[in-house]
């Protein structure tokens, strides 16, 4: 009873949160608002493009100085990938991390993005705050061995993370009381860089129902494969184009939707691209559902992520999906259920997949609805508000 009268109910645990964009932490930002948890939301982002995220101005608050030209020099494909993009994207993570550390609110846990918080992060421990490292990814280190042996894999050189990053983000690691991440894979990539379970608390990502619901059906006299993300090798594109060529279908095609990288740029001129693959660049929300919707199944066959939130737009959208371990599926959907989930480097097992689904079309159909069903059980961004809650309470406890 006496440790009960000691424990804060929600409304009276406050959080700021830290963003050097905006991701998943304006979903859990609106999740806090609900429960009067939250202090103020950072974020590198100008406040015009804030604007659709429902958080009042006077808890908001924008550092954009630097992010905002490195999104736009980015867009307009005026960046590059040397020294000149690192050093940019470095100081915007730093100069918010410092302007945070100088205008820290009073609350009672920092939830910060990995990258932002180090300086923020010491500044609000000195004060008894509670910080929390949230890491959307697998381990930094992890991800660049990874990456590194991907690259290899294609005859390609990976210029490899920012080595300010590397030590900022271990640095962040090591202070914090709490790192956060999104799936069983990026825990196992903690476990295996030697970071203590009992530092990690798995939280799995929502989905946005607003905004992805089924607004159409695929053609019964077509296969369309959908792949969605940044096209690289980061996202498996090599192994997914390898398992198109070995499936079998007298009316397929694949849709590619993102922004094409160089190092793919570079495979394609080397490789080419097989007949009846579209790359359609960026794609808006609006329509983006209904390409989903359309879509006999999506797949994604990543080296490395934390949680692809796009798997759960796709089964909010009743389109099974295909990813890997690396992409978070499994804590998303079960293997033969809602989708497939295949080991990373597997094109012969995407093909395989795939012509179950085209040869059977009835499991694909009650593959949709369980998908349908599936997302109505998560619960939109309101479970991982829940248990983003039950973590800073438990810290503040």
């Amino acid at each position: 009873m006496e440790k009960e009268n000691r424990m804060k109910p929600f409304a009276n645990v406050k959080a700021s949160l830290v963003c050097i964009g905006k991701f998943h932490l304006f979903a859990l930002a609106r999740e806090l608002l609900k429960k009067g948890m939250l202090e103020r939301i950072f974020s590198g982002y100008p406040s015009w493009k804030l604007q659709d995220e429902d958080i009042p101005a006077e808890q908001l608050e924008t550092f954009p100085w630097l992010q905002t030209p490195y999104m736009a020099l980015g867009k307009w494909g005026l960046l590059g990938q040397g020294r000149f993009h690192r050093d940019l994207a470095w100081h915007a993570h730093e100069t918010l991390d410092r302007h945070v550390a100088r205008n820290l609110p009073d609350s009672d846990v920092l939830f910060v993005l990995s990258g932002s918080g180090l300086a923020c992060g010491r500044e609000a421990q000195k004060r008894g705050v509670k910080y929390i490292c949230d890491r959307g990814s697998s381990h930094i280190r992890y991800q660049g061995v990874i990456l590194r042996e991907e690259f290899r894999r294609w005859g390609e050189t990976f210029a490899g993370i920012d080595l300010r990053m590397i030590a900022k983000e271990e640095a962040e690691y090591e202070i914090c009381d709490v790192i956060t991440v999104p799936s069983a894979f990026a825990c196992r990539s903690f476990l295996e860089m030697g970071i203590p379970e009992g530092k990690l608390r798995k939280v799995s990502y929502g989905v946005d129902l607003r905004r992805f619901e089924k607004v159409g059906d695929p053609q019964p006299d077509r296969f369309d494969i959908l792949f969605v993300g940044q096209v690289g090798f980061r996202k498996g594109v090599p192994d997914l184009l390898e398992a198109f060529r070995r499936f079998s279908h007298p009316n397929k095609r694949l849709k590619v939707l993102g922004g094409l990288q160089p190092e793919m740029a570079r495979y394609l001129k080397a490789h080419g691209t097989p007949d009846s693959v579209e790359f359609l660049g960026h794609i808006p929300h609006p329509q983006l559902k209904q390409i989903i919707s359309r879509s006999q199944v999506m797949v994604l066959p990543s080296i490395e992520e934390g949680l692809a939130l796009v798997q759960a737009q796709a089964l909010a959208c009743g389109c099974p999906v295909i990813g890997t371990r690396n992409t978070g599926a499994e804590d998303l959907f079960a293997d033969g259920k809602e989708g497939f989930i295949v080991p990373i480097r597997a094109p012969r097992a995407i093909a395989d997949r795939l012509q179950l689904l085209a040869d059977d079309p009835h499991r694909r159909t009650a593959m949709s609805e369980a998908a349908l069903q599936r997302v109505k059980a998560l619960g939109g961004w309101t479970e991982y508000g829940n248990q983003m809650a039950k973590v800073m309470k438990d810290l503040v406890e």
